[in-house]
């Protein structure tokens, strides 16, 4: 929704207003307002108008607005247009129960206490000293709407809502409609599930005497299974688990750009913000429900970190794994290996977490790099010859000397051409001995980065591994 919205601000020129919604007090969450916070940020599409920002209409947290809101609530009643409802939630739980077991198709509230005043209504069952207030839905209520995606829309008949709760907060249908009036907003962008809701909103607006905004009702993201994304099954659907598992934002923002949007051409997923926003078009949005579909993400994250500065990446890589805890040693030491190493495996990096992992050989200590006990096995040839040619030739070079090129040359003829082997025999053993692996970034540079000392003391340590076994 914040992509969209930001996109159609900044065509258009206007603002990016973001409003915290909190009058359901029973379903706030510790932290999730900070988590918005947060998300917009990294992402970078942070709102024009906030409660952090503020701005000409605050406050923008709707539990420091009730104030503003009961005026509205009075004008309703005063014209007929909404009423007090004593009943208590046991009878209005009774009320469903009942319509449930009967199959009926009616499930709004029966008006009980419609015409009622508070001392006749006490009279019945099921009453409750503090009413709630309730809009009174006319039988020839307006259904049909014009959606700024869909073009003409029809909403099923709605109930006499509920617009002012008992805790004196209201509920999203007024206060929305009283909000969006008074601050100025054209364009509200929503997911489908409330498009259910808009004649109740509109009629707010006619009754109040305001001009209603345009609304556009967004495709809800679905599973690969083509189910709903839930919160409780589905840590995707928390957009900072992207940051925590190491995606780029730019990567994120432009595979969401990709949901349910057409890209510019075949072949063309990869697109800046600011081509996005000044080619969009409400009508082109598909509303067949998008696939959210993280390989597809995967893909686009990897072409993203390729495309990256190496010195921004590594900057990127290094704050990752500082946030995510996975630097056990964070010296300066260990900074300038990631540094060195990243150039290594930028072609084959999906997610910045995997960087670290993939240089840990560069970080471990020469005695405390573990070999991989199925490499070890799978090795070619006579690994124990292999590894004394290797180190022998190795032995020739100087420090000065010991870059990718002569460090290649060297065990190509001390190795393989005086063993008369494959190179791929050949070099098997001594990346195992210097990486712990079979697979590994490039041999020759990854040398380079340890150094003669390291390589040869590790190449000696495999070799009595292989010795004793």
């Amino acid at each position: 929704m914040a992509l969209f919205d930001k996109a159609w601000a900044r065509q258009t020129g206007g603002q990016f207003v973001l409003r915290i919604e909190d009058t359901d007090r029973n379903r706030l969450v510790q932290g999730s307002e900070e988590q918005i916070y947060q998300t917009l940020d990294w992402l970078g599409l942070g709102p024009d108008e906030s409660p952090l920002l503020g701005g000409p209409y605050a406050p923008y947290k709707q539990s420091e607005r009730l104030d503003t809101y009961r005026p509205y609530v009075d004008r309703l009643l005063a014209g007929g247009h909404a009423y007090h409802c004593w009943c208590s939630p046991e009878r209005l739980a009774q009320l469903r129960a009942e319509r449930a077991a009967a199959k009926s198709p009616d499930t709004g509230y029966d008006r009980m206490c419609l015409g009622m005043t508070k001392e006749e209504r006490s009279k019945l069952p099921g009453f409750t000293e503090t009413p709630v207030v309730r809009m009174l839905i006319p039988d020839d209520v307006e259904l049909g709407f014009h959606d700024l995606i869909r073009g003409e829309v029809r909403a099923p008949h709605p109930d006499d809502q509920v617009i002012l709760k008992a805790d004196g907060f209201p509920t999203y249908h007024l206060a929305v409609v009283v909000d969006d009036h008074l601050m100025g907003i054209n364009t509200v962008v929503r997911g489908e599930e409330w498009i259910s809701s808009t004649p109740k909103h509109l009629l707010l607006y006619r009754w109040l005497g305001w001009q209603a905004p345009q609304f556009a009702h967004m495709p809800l993201l679905r599973n690969t299974d083509k189910s709903k994304i839930s919160k409780r099954k589905n840590p995707a659907a928390r957009l900072m688990w992207f940051r925590e598992q190491g995606y780029l934002p730019e990567a994120l923002r432009n595979f969401l750009q990709l949901l349910a949007y057409p890209t510019i051409a075949e072949g063309q997923e990869v697109e800046s913000f600011e081509s996005f926003t000044h080619r969009f078009r409400w009508q082109d949005i598909s509303t067949g429900g998008p696939v959210f579909d993280v390989t597809k993400l995967d893909w686009l994250n990897g072409q993203y970190i390729r495309s990256l500065e190496t010195g921004e990446l590594a900057d990127r890589v290094l704050a990752h794994a500082t946030s995510a805890g996975q630097l056990v040693d964070p010296s300066q030491r260990t900074t300038d290996l990631i540094r060195a190493g990243v150039p290594l495996i930028q072609e084959r990096l999906t997610l910045l977490s995997e960087a670290v992992p993939k240089l840990s050989f560069l970080l471990v200590a020469d005695d405390e790099l573990t070999f991989d006990q199925d490499s070890t096995t799978k090795l070619k040839g006579d690994p124990a010859a292999i590894l004394a040619a290797g180190i022998a030739a190795l032995e020739q070079l100087t420090d000065e000397q010991f870059t990718a090129e002569p460090i290649q040359q060297a065990l190509r003829t001390g190795v393989c051409e005086d063993l008369g082997i494959k190179p791929r025999v050949g070099f098997a053993p001594i990346r195992v001995g210097v990486t712990g692996n079979r697979v590994s970034p490039p041999l020759f540079e990854s040398m380079e980065i340890l150094g003669r000392q390291s390589c040869l003391a590790r190449l000696r340590r495999f070799a009595e591994v292989i010795a004793a076994r």
